[in-house]
């Protein structure tokens, strides 16, 4: 089938439905096609399926589709210069349904593949005429009577009455009688006989009549042929004497091949076939020999050794015979040779060879042609798909934010202030987390983003579940109505079931800060609003009026993981939801107010933990695109120590010189301990005034074992690269600025300076303090320094020494 049909279909809706209706029946379809090709085949069972989908969407009967899309066809085919051709088919109504049947033979240049009906008048009369259908294909009768009827309105004048006769199936063909009613006073006129004096004329040698129509067959009642003409005598002599229907087979009419049957059709063209192959030896010797002077293979459409003619049945009453006019159907040279003909076989007086040698020159011309008008066809097919998706895409998100039905009346160019509507009671939703400002003071901005779109993420599954609709979120409050954009009278119980399962999918979403779940508190009041989109810039669905107000306060005034209700929302419920009775509290601008706890419903079943999980897991795939599991945060811990080290300001302390050195700070690259060699050795490698104190960069390590106060090692290794100055390793519950520390740090700084020094061999722990207006003080072992601004200790020893500096640092 053609792509012409569907494409009236298809525009057939959109003209009399809109592009709605018809993108609707569409989807319904699964046809991905937005458009169709008009000379493209696609599968024949399209146009039934369209058809059968498109009345139910429509609710309109069978005739009433098909006859409205048959008359809609008229118009359709005159954007493609159909509309002249029926124009010109015949001067009155009459001759155009007598030469219907031949308007798809000569269609059948545009449209090879066509399966065309068959179209037969008879009983005609001054006041109409029987018409018989006939077709393969089953469904298009009504479409057949909207074509017929339109085109008498149309381009003759006359208004058509058409009355289905008989519809029956004769084995694999459709059977169809049509009565016609219409002022047919051309038939009256057409009987009048013209009478010629042609006594003074000779009569015609039947040779000469053979010459002139070289592809002709006579044969009389029973249907034996009694002669051909002289090219059919070339290639099929046995034909003479053999009955006509043992060698042809009637292809069009589709009508029984019978000699008083061919006589009620003169007005038909008449389509016989071969049923055997015509090849003779010369014209295999021909066709080979031009195969390899060509060195050409031979082409698809030549496979067909058939010989097919086209002509015109004509009774010749004094031989009491019929005499086929007919010519030979040759789609190229190809053909031509394979039947053994050639050009001079062919007629001189009409155009045959003329048409023969164009139609040549001109193929490859016409098929060049075709096939770029395809390829553009099949880029333009595949642009209008990507359209398509992006367009559906568009929708998808326009839909997220508004309602489709205001969605809808914006696109057709409503005022916003036009979309407000008055609902006389919806339910209001309000939901917030509680301690929400203590949680985000302890976590990172990405972690407080990445819980907010893990819990928003579940409550928006939970709104498709329970059928309600989500108005906003702002911060940590989730709004959500029922009853409007959509009324429904159900509206306190899907809130309610909404609030009842979002306090039970909070229980799977995690406090980064302290481990346990999220607590939330829910409000819900039922109540008169106004909703709709007012601005015009970032539209949104908003709900206006007192009835939000409550619902908020019945949020604020709730507890963790409760859900308030008030006396409105209670009052909608049925008794299998359970409340509670809160009493009488005061509420900000309502005063007293009786509410109530929702604490269950009869029946229900607890969200199952799954779907959280569920849920939890699409988010996290949705936000990181690799497979790492990170709860339900796309930025770890470490990321965020990581980012924070390397975009922190450096501290005023530091010299600019030593901001710029690209050793500036050493790392710990292997040990799992750090002794006095390697606190030495990192000493060493950079300036002091970049080398910081433990006690103010927080660094607290393990004593190696054997040394003062120390024992073994049980923390795990220290994670390689990690920077000197920012590494922290628990200790064993060990004061920070204990003695073994001195006698560490003091070891190192001895042997650095004890070549200026000459101190003596003997190891004694010194602790240096550095002030800003006096030099530095030492103590012997077992001594403790302590600041008097500070008060801080130093060592930790049984001696202590005045130090009025302001600041401490320890070396």
């Amino acid at each position: 089938m053609y792509g012409l049909l569907l494409e009236n279909l298809s525009e057939f809706i959109k003209f009399v439905y809109g592009e709605d209706k018809w993108e609707e029946i569409r989807r319904l379809c699964n046809v991905e096609q937005p458009s169709f090709s008009v000379h493209q085949v696609y599968p024949e069972s399209m146009v039934p399926k369209l058809a059968k989908k498109a009345m139910q969407v429509l609710g309109i009967t069978e005739r009433e589709f098909f006859d409205g899309m048959g008359v809609y066809f008229v118009r359709f085919v005159g954007q493609y210069g159909y509309d002249r051709v029926l124009s010109v088919l015949g001067r009155h109504m009459r001759d155009f349904l007598n030469g219907l049947d031949n308007l798809h033979e000569y269609l059948k240049f545009s449209y090879p593949r066509m399966r065309a009906p068959s179209f037969i008048c008879e009983n005609e009369s001054r006041q109409g005429m029987t018409v018989h259908y006939r077709s393969k294909r089953r469904g298009f009768v009504y479409y057949t009577m909207g074509q017929i009827r339109e085109v008498s309105r149309h381009f003759y004048g006359k208004e058509m009455q058409i009355e289905l006769m008989k519809e029956e199936m004769v084995f694999d063909t459709l059977h169809v009688t049509f009565q016609l009613t219409f002022d047919n006073r051309a038939f009256g006129e057409s009987t009048l006989v013209l009478f010629r004096d042609e006594k003074h004329l000779p009569s015609v040698n039947a040779n000469l009549l053979f010459e002139i129509f070289p592809f002709s067959i006579v044969f009389g009642s029973d249907l034996k042929v009694k002669s051909i003409g002289n090219s059919l005598t070339q290639i099929v002599p046995e034909l003479i004497g053999k009955k006509i229907t043992d060698w042809f087979d009637l292809v069009r009419p589709l009508i029984e091949f019978r000699f008083t049957t061919i006589l009620n059709r003169a007005n038909n063209i008449f389509e016989l076939v071969t049923v055997e192959p015509i090849m003779t030896e010369k014209g295999m010797e021909e066709k080979q020999r031009l195969e390899n002077a060509m060195f050409s293979e031979e082409p698809e459409d030549s496979n067909d050794k058939h010989l097919h003619l086209k002509g015109q049945m004509v009774y010749m009453e004094d031989w009491q015979l019929i005499m086929y006019l007919g010519t030979p159907v040759m789609p190229d040279l190809n053909s031509l040779i394979c039947t053994g003909l050639f050009i001079n076989d062919l007629s001189m007086h009409d155009f045959s060879r003329d048409l023969m040698l164009a139609g040549t020159q001109q193929s490859v011309e016409l098929k060049l042609a075709l096939d770029q008008e395809q390829q553009k066809s099949k880029k333009l097919e595949e642009s209008m798909k990507k359209l398509d998706e992006e367009m559906r895409r568009t929708d998808e998100l326009l839909y997220q934010m508004i309602p489709k039905q205001v969605a809808d009346r914006l696109r057709k160019g409503e005022n916003p202030i036009d979309t407000c509507q008055i609902f006389d009671v919806v339910s209001v939703l309000f939901s917030d987390v509680v301690t929400f400002t203590e949680i985000c003071s302890r976590i990172t901005p990405m972690e407080v983003v990445s819980m907010l779109n893990a819990m928003y993420s579940i409550f928006d599954t939970l709104t498709e579940k329970n059928g309600v609709y989500k108005v906003e979120t702002i911060g940590d409050a989730y709004m959500v109505v029922s009853g409007a954009p959509e009324k429904n009278p159900k509206h306190a119980e899907l809130v309610c079931n909404m609030a009842l399962d979002m306090v039970d999918a909070i229980t799977d979403l995690k406090d980064p800060s302290t481990g346990s779940h999220l607590q939330i508190r829910v409000g819900v009041h039922s109540g008169a609003v106004v909703a709709g989109i007012v601005g015009l810039k970032m539209p949104r669905y908003c709900l206006f009026g007192d009835s939000v107000n409550t619902a908020s306060r019945m949020e604020s005034t709730s507890s963790a993981m409760k859900i308030h209700i008030s006396q409105g929302t209670k009052d909608l419920l049925p008794d299998i939801y359970k409340t509670e009775k809160r009493g009488m509290i005061t509420v900000k601008g309502k005063g007293d107010m009786k509410t109530y706890w929702l604490e269950s419903k009869e029946g229900r079943l607890p969200l199952e933990h799954d779907e959280t999980t569920v849920i939890l897991v699409n988010t996290r795939a949705q936000m990181s695109p690799t497979p790492v599991d990170r709860g339900y945060s796309p930025v770890t811990h470490a990321d965020v120590a990581n980012k924070s080290a390397n975009n922190s300001p450096a501290k005023s302390s530091l010299r600019k010189d030593s901001l710029a050195a690209p050793v500036a700070t050493p790392t710990i690259v292997t040990p799992n301990v750090i002794t006095p060699v390697d606190a030495e050795k990192a000493q060493s490698r950079r300036p002091s005034s970049v080398f910081k104190d433990p006690i103010e960069v927080g660094l607290s390590v393990k004593l190696p074992p054997g040394s003062p106060g120390g024992s073994p090692p049980q923390s795990p290794p220290i994670p390689v690269g990690v920077p000197l100055n920012r590494m922290k390793v628990e200790s064993e519950a060990r004061p920070l600025a204990s003695p073994e520390w001195t006698q560490v740090w003091d070891n190192a700084h001895k042997r650095n300076k004890a070549k200026r020094r000459q101190m003596a061999s003997t190891a004694t722990s010194e602790v240096s303090v550095r002030h800003a207006d006096r030099p530095a003080a030492r103590t012997s072992a077992g001594q403790s320094t302590t600041c008097h601004h500070c008060q801080h200790h130093c060592c930790g020893g049984a001696g202590k020494q005045r130090v009025t500096s302001n600041t401490c640092q320890l070396l």
